[in-house]
């Protein structure tokens, strides 16, 4: 029997949840501010509302709540209140769980994957939270955002409970820090994946978004197992602070190193676990950067007190993330890779990888509208010195025009490659574009979208499948 998420919960900040008794929170966002809704969640049956110190209610709304016995109550940070209440009306889950925290610029969901496998396989109870998907057992459920806000979070936590689990594997998104939504969580172990340029429609600068991220260590239990990155420049800071940290890197004098072998298919790694030796292959991830992603896995389960034996098991049959590098191949013998890369360093990666493999690799990509405006030039650079064709396209433009965000991400590619770059803002028309264009042993790599089943425009979702339109084509 299928587990079934709830639809109301006992706090909520958003009125589809609403339901009697509910405590209602009016969150200020970005966007929209809650106490526009106040109304509507009384209609639905809410009880009590929760609004930020300072905000004026109109007097015709105090006077419904007055008149339907509203309770209201005004605290210094509706959102850290969302936290704290979500979390008590839930019984408190987190206190009766082991929860991993992943953060990082890249490399979050393919790491978390590795390791729910590798508990999995260890015969203990799992679930996840992440970017493609939240699963409980072997139950999929609604994934809304990277990190949940914190009234879904804790109702998926009690789930946990209530289903036996014993670890829950969690992507901690640097804004989930920033907005309190893994507040009152106390991490059973932390992974610091990597950090690089990201999310500056939300940061002021880098050096804020960093701060944001690495703010995850205060959530730390005593003793709880830190793993480091140490190969990456940014996390040497960080390596500094966390004293007790574990570091995983290619370099031998990482505490969790190992260097990959080539090899026809997938990756063979050899290296070691705080000084004991192992020897990994896999058939379905490539490139260096997966090789670090399966470190960090390792590492933390290594010092979660998994066998080496069992880790080398689990990681020979794990079967790969969807959306990340996911290869179709066509019926003209190219093959087509579908991924979640959208940033400078995951086209860096990604590219790279892929253009070892082929003498025509064709880049369909685009940019999120809304979100930050700085990578897209830059984006466009790298494509253009690693592709041999690119289509722009639109990605999710969201409310933003899609020829301003192609002419962002034109503006970053010299004009001596102008040449290799076609426009076609139909995003499906594009696919099938580069699919005229490519042959035998071409690689045609659509980036952005990853396992996304629509494209949002003007506030509308409408139903789109890459996997879809390239099995037509197959």
């Amino acid at each position: 029997m299928n587990i079934q998420f709830p639809t109301h919960y006992p706090v909520a900040c958003h009125t589809d949840n609403v339901t009697k008794g509910t405590t209602f929170v009016a969150i200020r966002g970005q966007k929209d501010d809650g106490t526009r809704f106040i109304a509507q969640a009384i209609a639905r049956g809410a009880t009590h509302i929760v609004v930020q110190v300072g905000i004026q209610l109109d007097p015709d709304l105090i006077a419904l709540m007055l008149k339907e016995g509203v309770i209201w109550q005004q605290v210094d940070d509706t959102r850290l209140a969302l936290a704290q209440l979500s979390a008590q009306a839930a019984g408190n889950p987190a206190q009766k769980l082991r929860i991993i925290g992943i953060t990082g610029t890249k490399g979050k969901t393919t790491t978390a994957f590795l390791l729910k496998h590798i508990l999995q396989t260890a015969g203990k109870k799992t679930a996840l939270l992440g970017t493609v998907k939240n699963r409980i057992g072997g139950y999929d459920l609604p994934a809304p955002l990277t990190t949940p806000q914190p009234d879904y979070l804790h109702q998926f936590l009690q789930l946990c409970v209530q289903q036996g689990i014993e670890y829950v594997v969690m992507e901690v998104a640097a804004q989930a820090l920033s907005l309190h939504r893994v507040q009152g969580i106390a991490f059973d172990g932390i992974i610091f994946t990597n950090f690089s340029h990201e999310h500056l429609e939300f940061y002021a600068n880098l050096e804020d978004y960093f701060s944001a991220k690495k703010s995850i260590f205060s959530y730390a239990k005593s003793g709880a197992p830190l793993l480091i990155n140490a190969d990456d420049n940014a996390c040497q800071e960080l390596i500094a602070r966390q004293h007790n940290a574990t570091t995983f890197g290619m370099q031998k004098t990482a505490d969790i190193n190992g260097s990959s072998i080539s090899v026809p298919e997938g990756l063979y790694i050899q290296g070691f676990a705080c000084a004991q030796p192992f020897t990994l292959h896999n058939s379905c991830l490539m490139g260096g950067f997966n090789v670090y992603n399966i470190l960090a896995a390792l590492g933390m389960a290594f010092k979660l007190g998994i066998t080496i034996e069992t880790i080398e098991q689990a990681l020979t049959a794990f079967a790969g993330v969807p959306g990340r590098l996911e290869r179709y191949s066509l019926k003209n013998g190219a093959s087509c890779i579908i991924d979640y890369a959208h940033n400078p360093s995951s086209y860096e990666a990604v590219l790279s990888l892929l253009k070892s493999k082929t003498d025509n690799l064709i880049v369909i990509f685009g940019a999120g509208g809304g979100r930050d405006k700085f990578k897209r030039p830059i984006m466009g650079r790298i494509a253009s010195q690693l592709a041999n064709q690119i289509i722009l396209t639109s990605d999710n433009p969201r409310d933003e025009d899609p020829q301003a965000i192609v002419l962002d991400i034109l503006a970053g590619i010299h004009p001596d490659h102008h040449g290799k770059v076609l426009i076609q803002l139909d995003r499906e028309r594009a696919i099938h574009k580069a699919y005229e264009l490519s042959k035998n042993d071409s690689i045609i790599a659509i980036l952005g979208k990853g396992t996304d089943e629509y494209q949002l425009i003007k506030g509308v979702k409408t139903p789109f499948s890459e996997v879809g339109i390239i099995k037509q084509l197959e």
